[in-house]
Parts: structure tokens; sequence; C-alpha cells
């Protein structure tokens, strides 16, 4: 796992969050029974969360395990989510963050790991968000590339179960490697939109 700038991918993620509209709040996503609301609210905490496992800041924001509730989306979330996802960058562009251990979802792992598990974070939940309500989504392609690097091995390794997010879906050896991620983490890359 190398190092990644993410702050293009985060800057992604926030300009989809941006269009969102309050009617598209309570749509559909990818991810099975959880809203548009329900994926901002898990943005907004994986930055927060992955930011302090990056400054090795670690307490409770980095032992909320993964599968606990999704939280509520605030009032002052079209604020909030922006400032989380540039701190976000700015705290993975510190070579510090990419050594050592740190801690995040209530698991210890190598710093790098980490880097590479939140690149997957930001371009899979960005292709999620884009799906949800419509949007055009290009991730930035070092990112994706970390993404994708991180979902084979996922994938590959029995001791993780089938793929980062759920059992992988297949997807054509040529498909391009977006989809390759999407299907890698347990999305079918032809996920229609749902109003």
């Amino acid at each position: 796992m190398t190092m990644v700038d993410l702050g293009p991918q985060t800057r992604i993620v926030a300009r989809l969050a941006a269009s969102v509209t309050d009617e598209q709040l309570t749509a559909a996503t990818p991810c099975p029974e959880h809203a548009v609301r329900d994926l901002l609210g898990h943005l907004l905490t994986l930055s927060v969360a992955f930011r302090d496992a990056a400054r090795k800041d670690l307490g409770p924001t980095t032992d909320i395990h993964p599968d606990a509730a999704l939280p509520d989306l605030g009032p002052g979330w079209r604020e909030e989510l922006p400032e989380a996802l540039d701190e976000l960058a700015d705290a993975w562009r510190d070579p510090a963050a990419w050594t050592g251990d740190t801690r995040a979802g209530g698991v210890d792992l190598p710093g790098a790991l980490a880097g590479a598990v939140v690149a997957d974070e930001l371009v899979v939940h960005g292709w999620d968000l884009a799906r949800a309500t419509g949007r055009e989504y290009a991730p930035d392609p070092a990112a994706l590339d970390s993404a994708l690097t991180f979902l084979r091995a996922a994938a590959d390794d029995p001791g993780r179960g089938n793929g980062g997010f759920g059992p992988v879906v297949p997807v054509p050896a040529d498909a391009p490697p977006l989809d390759r991620a999407v299907g890698l983490s347990g999305r079918d890359p032809g996920w229609p939109r749902r109003s």
C-alpha cells in the first residue's frame, strides 16, 4: 500500500454531496436498506474517524465499529461534511499517517492499510452517492487504484470474507477499473438509479 493524496477524491465526494437535494435524502442507494441520508451520515463519521486514525488520535471516533448504527444526519451536515473531508485529506498528507500502527473501526491496523481502506471507502461510497442521485462519477485515478488493490487483497483473503462489503459481484475481466472495484465491494456496477 503506497501513500496517496486523498484530496482529489475528497473534493469529488464533497461536490457530489453538495449537489444532493433535500428531496434526495430519502432516495435508495446501492447499500441495501440505507437511504442517501444514511450514506451521508456514514461519510461524515468515517471522515472524522479516519482523520483521527491518520493523526494517531485514538479514542471514541476510531473505536466506532463499522456495524454500529448509522448516525442521524444533523442539520449542519452541508457545512460539516466538506470540512471533515478536507481535514481527512490533510491528515493523510502527512507521511507519518502511513507508517506505524493506528486504529479504525475499533480494529488496530498498519497506517498504510488504514490509508487504503479510507481510499476504498471514499471511492466506493462516492459511486454509491452518484448512483443514488443520478450524477456522473469519475473517481480520482490514484484513489481508485489504491481501492482496487485493497479490494483485490480483501477478496482473496479467506479471513476477510467475500469482498469488502459483501459477496463479490462478478464483472467481465475487461471491465473498467471502477466497475471492477464496485464488483469487488459487493455491489452490482449496473445498479440503476431508483426514485
